[in-house]
């Protein structure tokens, strides 16, 4: 992470705040700029070139915006990176901001570990859980691991919450070896 990044993804976010901007919608614009920007060999020839006037990419900038739908301030932003030619670190700058409008929308990332696949009823139900544990919302990931036995572990930010068949027989060994 460098010090540039994380300026310019608090300085976009102080804009999406000021014009309250949708931020998963603002967040999918610019992560749909930066899918195209790398999925085209030409796009970034053209948009990364200094030797290609400015008012040219803006003109193609435009042409991708319109085409995406993007909000104004999206599309301004994407133009000042561009022109501080800061178009290579922009995944950088979308994983910062990312970050910045979980912590602004009260959003935390939640890691959880079960020893079976959870339905859609479980998910919601164990989101439900973790999300009163965080205080917010919460984006879950979801992983498998047969060797918990049952239950489940949550990581919520460096907070790990073990709900574990395999994590309770460990406690209970630990208590008897104490005794």
């Amino acid at each position: 992470m460098s010090v540039l990044s994380l300026r310019y993804a608090h300085a976009f976010a102080s804009v999406a705040a000021s014009a309250h901007l949708n931020a998963a919608a603002a967040q999918q614009q610019l992560g749909d700029f930066s899918g195209t920007l790398a999925g085209s060999h030409d796009l970034r020839e053209v948009l990364m070139n200094p030797s290609i006037a400015n008012e040219q990419k803006l003109k193609v900038l435009d042409a991708i915006a319109s085409r995406i739908g993007m909000f104004p301030q999206v599309r301004n932003f994407i133009a000042v990176i561009m022109d501080h030619q800061r178009l290579d670190e922009l995944d950088e700058i979308l994983n910062e901001y990312h970050v910045l409008a979980d912590e602004q929308s009260n959003v935390a990332e939640a890691e959880i570990t079960s020893a079976r696949p959870l339905n859609d009823q479980d998910r919601a139900e164990l989101e439900a859980q973790v999300a009163k544990l965080a205080g917010g919302r919460v984006r879950a990931t979801y992983h498998q691991d047969a060797t918990l036995l049952g239950g489940a572990v949550v990581r919520l930010g460096s907070t790990v919450y073990d709900g574990s068949i395999r994590g309770q027989l460990q406690q209970l060994k630990q208590k008897l070896v104490n005794a």
